[in-house]
Order: C-alpha cells, then structure tokens, then sequence
C-alpha cells in the first residue's frame, strides 16, 4: 500500500547499493569509537546523489526481509546455496557478507528512519520482490536503482520504468531502457526475465539450459517469441532448432516449468501502508543528532539532509 503516490518514485535496492558502498569507500572511514561506517556514510553519499540528480518526488529503500526465500529454494535447491554462510533451522538462512559490513547494516535502517526515508521489508520476500510490487502499483515514472541485472525484466518505457545502474558510485549510471536491452540483448524488459533464465546465472545458482548462453538465448527468443513459445517449438518437428538445442531443452523441461516463479519478481507482495515521499526534515531530529554523534556521519549526513530540504 502506497499513500498519495503522484510524480516520480525512486526505488532503492538498498543492499545492493550498501554492499557498492563499502567497497567503493575506505575501511578507514571509522566512526569515533574506530568502527568502520564506510558502508554507511558511502550510502548516505550515493542517496544525496541520486536525490539531486533525479529529483524524485517518492524515494523507497527497499530491504531484503529475506535473501533466500524459501519458497525458491524449494523450486530450484541451488538458488543462492553458494552464499550460504550458515543454515539456520529457524527463519532465513545467514548471507555470506564481510565482517566489517554486518555490524554497520543496523546504523544504516536507524539513520535511514530517523531522516524518514520511506524503509521497506516484507517477511518471506526479497528486495527485488518488494521492487516489483511498488513498481506494478506505481500509476507515475518509477526510477530503480540497482546494481542487479534482474530487474531489467521490470524496464518497460510505455509505463515509463527504467533501471539506473551504477558503473562507478552512483555518479556514472547507465539508464536503462528498452532501446538498451534491445541494443544490448536483443530483448526487452519481459524478454529479459526469460533470456536470464535461458542463460543461467551462476551468481544466483541457476543452472540454465545447458549448452544454451546469452547469444543462443537472444536468438530463439527473436526466433520464437517468448519462453512458452521456445517450449512449444520442441515439440514441432517443423521448428527450426538444432538436435542439439531441441534435445537440450526437452530435457531441461523440469528446470523450465519451475525457473519462471524463482526467476520473475514478485508483484504481489503484501506491502505496509507507508509514506513514501521524499522528506524534507528528518522524522527524528534527536535521535538522527545522537546517530551522527556517535558514528561520526558529518558531512555525509549534512549534505544529504540539504538536498532533502531544498
């Protein structure tokens, strides 16, 4: 649930950009008491920038409730099972993340809810799920930032959504839109989803058809329209397909019928009823002083709360 969602709507996929944070900014940005908080304050930078570049009218930091869901994990096993630091019998699994990074993830939701920046988590469901939904009840542009190509399947320019990926900080960001992926493709924002599935990606754990890449995928694509339509060309002799592809696909049928639910963001994620819009004062002037005190947040924070405020 959205309240009053006129004008732009910038989403955050806030873990993918705190993880770009602190590895684009110096261990050696320490809080008073010597705890790194380059995650943090590179975080509060990137969402200065992107405040004063794009000028959103909304602004969502979108968190994963749980990295690993369940649910895809009992489609497809292997589904992130590569990052999987320690198994817990109760609730998510623990995420591989570095050791200096854990401890600064708590300061970056406290600073965020003092400033009143709009923070998003549902139980069960991803960041990119939460994305998704916000961006299929969206009725304005929506802007999602994001270093995960995933959510390319959500470009779509009639709608007017678009994903700003960073290349360098959030300074240099490639805007991508449809004449992109198709550019770089051959796909559109739909297209992608099942492209994506087609290739694999090792980085999630989805295996893909075997034998079947990024080039081969475009192709059968163009050839035949969508995933449904590849499928259905297996069974008609008449299709043009190798032996080898039809093969290939007619045995990867059980990773076919179940990728596209682990692979497709969610949209229909129960979202909380929040306020969205860019706050212009911080919701929590005391506690936010008391955040910047003691991890030492200076003028990272200070620049942010300027852009917010003009």
């Amino acid at each position: 649930m959205m309240r009053g969602v006129t004008g732009r709507l910038m989403l955050l996929d806030t873990a993918s950009l705190y993880f770009r944070a602190y590895f684009g900014v110096p261990e050696s940005v320490k809080a008073p008491d010597g705890t790194p908080v380059n995650a943090v304050r590179g975080l509060l930078e990137f969402i200065d920038r992107l405040v004063r570049d794009h000028r959103p009218d909304h602004l969502v930091a979108c968190m994963d409730a749980d990295w690993r869901p369940q649910w895809r994990v009992d489609l497809i096993p292997s589904y992130k099972a590569h990052r999987v630091a320690e198994e817990r019998e109760v609730g998510p699994d623990e995420e591989e993340v570095p050791d200096t990074l854990s401890p600064q993830v708590p300061i970056i939701e406290a600073v965020l809810d003092a400033v009143g920046i709009a923070r998003v988590g549902v139980a069960g469901y991803e960041a990119d799920d939460v994305i998704g939904t916000f961006t299929a009840r969206a009725d304005g542009p929506v802007d999602i930032v994001t270093g995960d190509r995933d959510l390319y399947q959500l470009v779509d320019d009639a709608r007017g959504r678009r994903v700003l990926y960073p290349l360098k900080g959030v300074g240099t960001l490639q805007l991508t839109d449809e004449a992109w992926l198709r550019e770089k493709y051959g796909v559109d924002g739909r297209g992608y989803a099942d492209l994506a599935l087609l290739r694999g990606d090792p980085s999630d754990g989805l295996p893909g058809v075997p034998g079947i890449g990024e080039k081969t995928a475009a192709k059968l694509l163009a050839e035949f329209g969508d995933l449904a339509g590849i499928m259905a060309a297996v069974d008609d002799p008449k299709a043009k397909l190798t032996p080898s592809q039809r093969k290939r696909l007619d045995e990867s049928r059980p990773y076919v019928e179940v990728a596209p639910k682990v692979v497709l963001v969610a949209g229909d994620v129960p979202l909380p009823d929040v306020n969205t819009a860019v706050p212009r004062t911080p919701r929590d002037p005391e506690m936010l002083d008391a955040l910047a005190a003691r991890w030492g947040l200076g003028g990272s924070l200070e620049r942010l709360l300027t852009t917010l405020g003009s």
